[in-house]
């Protein structure tokens, strides 16, 4: 299978955000038109977080919307590695739902954790309207590494939504185990954006798509199965 992916190129960084705050705020709002409600997932990291700033300002009925973190790390919410610390710090003001993946959780049961997360997404009106993406220099998508878990992510039951994974190595910048969505939850959603930043992870990402379920980083052979076309927006 091709993957079907457009480039949206910006000469910077704020308009990267722009543009994207205004897709995701589309989504939404047609979501809530269509169904009275949106059920979405979030990146953590830097890249997403002065578009995420834009969109928690938008003006919507925000009580309608559902909101998940792609992946999360297996720390305190006071943590400033926790994603959904993050989201709740601007949605939920805003009077959004925001639900966590790792609630409660120690690293020592992370596969626990992940098992948890998984029946707490079930309860969620799927599809998901949004999966919005990042990608880390090494590849990795959502919290899908390379490691031990990495096989599970990809080719467990399509009912599985989330799954607890060790990363391996353990990233030295946030050196936990994750609770992240599966490859089936992420390709289950109505619409798949990515925003990448900087020229060597557009040639990574250029080269992960061209090889598609033969490439040798996560990001690849997620995407390798996805059946609608991804936007994919970057910026030096």
């Amino acid at each position: 299978m091709t993957i079907e992916a457009e480039w949206w190129d910006y000469d910077s960084a704020e308009d990267l955000a722009e543009a994207v705050a205004g897709d995701v705020g589309f989504i939404i709002d047609s979501a809530l038109d269509a169904r009275g409600s949106a059920l979405i997932a979030l990146p953590g990291g830097k890249t997403p977080l002065a578009a995420l700033e834009l969109i928690s300002q938008q003006k919507r009925s925000w009580k309608h919307v559902t909101i998940v973190p792609t992946d999360d790390r297996i720390v305190d919410v006071t943590s400033p590695h926790s994603n959904v610390a993050m989201l709740a710090k601007m949605f939920l003001p805003k009077g959004g739902r925001v639900i966590p993946l790792t609630g409660g959780a120690t690293a020592a049961d992370y596969k626990m954790s992940g098992k948890a997360a998984d029946a707490r997404l079930a309860d969620l009106p799927w599809p998901i309207d949004l999966v919005w993406l990042g990608m880390g220099s090494d590849g990795h998508v959502a919290s899908i590494f390379a490691g031990p878990d990495l096989d599970e992510a990809l080719n467990g039951p399509k009912e599985r939504r989330a799954l607890g994974v060790m990363p391996d190595p353990l990233p030295a910048d946030a050196p936990y185990p994750r609770v992240t969505l599966s490859k089936a939850a992420i390709l289950s959603a109505r619409t798949v954006l990515m925003t990448v930043t900087g020229d060597d992870k557009r040639a990574l990402l250029e080269k992960a798509i061209e090889d598609g379920a033969l490439s040798l980083v996560p990001i690849g052979r997620v995407l390798a199965d996805c059946e609608l076309p991804i936007d994919i927006h970057w910026a030096a």
